[in-house]
């Protein structure tokens, strides 16, 4: 029994560490205007152009985070797989969020250098666009991940991963509500505030594995 514990606690931290960080990154997204809006991509780059220090320092924290998501994705394969096989399609699908995700600050991190060319609008709001969409994909693989984990959890983990994914799914359908024009700031900031009970739901199974 030690040992599972022991074991298990490598994934708690990873879990707490990816949770934290994303949280400190948001935190600094949202207040200073940074939330990179493809709809108006010269914005875009001229507040980037104007705070590139804090662009870079939230975007160093994203990366950490979706990188220990992604780890803890493998983390969980690696030590559940014995007592509990079904964890591997819950471990993958978390693994892939962390890639998307990174896949997402990739595409935010050609957009730093794309700032610097003022002339540049028409192609970072394709970049911007493209990696608005993967961390789109990033959510609904995070999303299936916490309703996939659920199913195996006791009874009141099991109800409020349910709940958290159902709040999960609402953030990544609302870009799809909006057309061609795309979600707003206030929308993307609501869909930030629905990805929360995940990211709650999460916290609680890392306090699980370190206690």
């Amino acid at each position: 029994m030690s040992t599972e514990r022991n074991a298990s606690r490598p994934l708690g931290g990873l879990l707490v560490a990816a949770i934290a960080l994303m949280a400190a990154s948001a935190a600094i997204v949202v207040p200073a205007g940074l939330t990179l809006n493809p709809a108006d991509a010269a914005a875009t780059l001229e507040a980037v152009r104007s705070r590139p220090g804090l662009h870079l320092l939230e975007l160093g924290l994203d990366v950490l985070g979706w990188l220990a998501l992604a780890a803890a994705g493998l983390a969980m394969a690696a030590g559940g797989v014995r007592e509990r096989p079904g964890v591997v399609v819950p471990a993958g699908l978390l693994a892939l969020a962390g890639a998307a995700g990174l896949l997402h600050d990739a595409g935010n991190l050609a957009v730093t250098q794309l700032a610097a060319d003022p002339s540049a609008a028409d192609a970072a709001a394709a970049v911007l666009l493209t990696a608005k969409w993967t961390v789109n994909l990033a959510g609904l693989l995070w999303t299936a991940a916490t309703a996939a984990s659920a199913v195996g959890m006791p009874k009141v983990m099991r109800r409020s991963g349910f709940g958290a994914a159902a709040c999960g799914l609402a953030a990544v359908v609302l870009p799809w509500t909006t057309g061609t024009a795309g979600p707003g700031p206030v929308l993307e900031q609501l869909g930030y505030a629905l990805h929360l009970p995940v990211m709650a739901w999460w916290a609680a199974v890392a306090w699980r594995h370190l206690r």
